[in-house]
Formats: C-alpha cells, sequence, structure tokens
C-alpha cells in the first residue's frame, strides 16, 4: 500500500480511501496493467505492416506477468484466483487477427491456432510466474514456444 501511494504521490489514507481492502488494490493494479496490455494489443492489432506483431505480443505476456509477478502473488494469498489463460481468451479476437496476419505472411505455421497459442502461452507465463524463473530462462522459454510456432521445411 505505502509502494502504491508513493508512486501516486499520495498519503497511504488516500489510498485506503479508494481501496478500502488490499485485495481491492491489488485487483485495481491488475486491471491497470491488463488496461496497459489491451492498449499495447491493439496498437498491434491496427498496424497491418506488423506481421510478426504476434511475437511481440508474447512477449510483452510474458514481461508484464514477469515483472509484476509479486503483484500477482499478493492477489492470489487473498484467495482471488489468478490463472492468465482467462484474461488471454478475452484477447482472442486480437490474437486470432495477429495469427491470421503472421501466418499469410509466412512467419508462423499454417495449422496454428489461435486457441493453441493462448494455451501454450498462458501455461508459459503461468509457470514463469509461479517459478520465478530468470530473465535467461524466459528469453529461452519464448524462443522454444516460438521455433515450434514457426513453419517447418518440408521433408
Amino acid at each position: 500500500t505505502e509502494a502504491v501511494a508513493l508512486r501516486a504521490g499520495v498519503a497511504v489514507g488516500t489510498v485506503f480511501r479508494h481501496f478500502p481492502t488490499k485485495p481491492e488494490l491489488l485487483q485495481a493494479v491488475v486491471m491497470n496493467l491488463w488496461d496497459q496490455l489491451v492498449t499495447e494489443v491493439d496498437a498491434m492489432v491496427g498496424d497491418p505492416e506488423a506481421v510478426t506483431a504476434l511475437f511481440g505480443f508474447c512477449t510483452r505476456v510474458m514481461a508484464t506477468g514477469s515483472q509484476h509477478r509479486v503483484v500477482f502473488a499478493r492477489l492470489t494469498e487473498t484467495g482471488t484466483r489468478v490463472h492468465l489463460g482467462d484474461a488471454l481468451t478475452r484477447l482472442l479476437p486480437a490474437v486470432e487477427v495477429l495469427l491470421h496476419r503472421a501466418q499469410k505472411a509466412g512467419a508462423v505455421r499454417d495449422d496454428l491456432r489461435p486457441a493453441e497459442v493462448i494455451a501454450l502461452l498462458a501455461a508459459i507465463c503461468q509457470e514463469a510466474m509461479t517459478g520465478e524463473w530468470s530473465e535467461e530462462f524466459r528469453h529461452r522459454a519464448l524462443t522454444i514456444l516460438f521455433d515450434g510456432m514457426r513453419p517447418t521445411a518440408a521433408p
């Protein structure tokens, strides 16, 4: 609570007036993170020239989860279920656009489906958050995911 008040430039009491309980404060912080991610995804979808934006989207989701791991952990401690897959499913229309664009450009395999992208990304990011993966390990996991998403050479 003190960190939020300091960052907002207000007294701790002001924070408690707006968010009487820590779970309410944590949920507001998560919603702010969500809004930032949605804004970034909307920009990716809005740029038809960004044929590999799907990879940027995956990288951004991983970074957001890792950078704010403590917030998600505290929210879980309050009894609030934090499941990244549920949140990412709400972005399905954007993922569909980014995936289709990448497939059309030949950057991603043709048989990959939006639900698969979401499931794989959610699983990796959820584990990265709860497992406190290092930056190097997170990067390697994304590299392996991206390698699996790319088209393979014909036998």
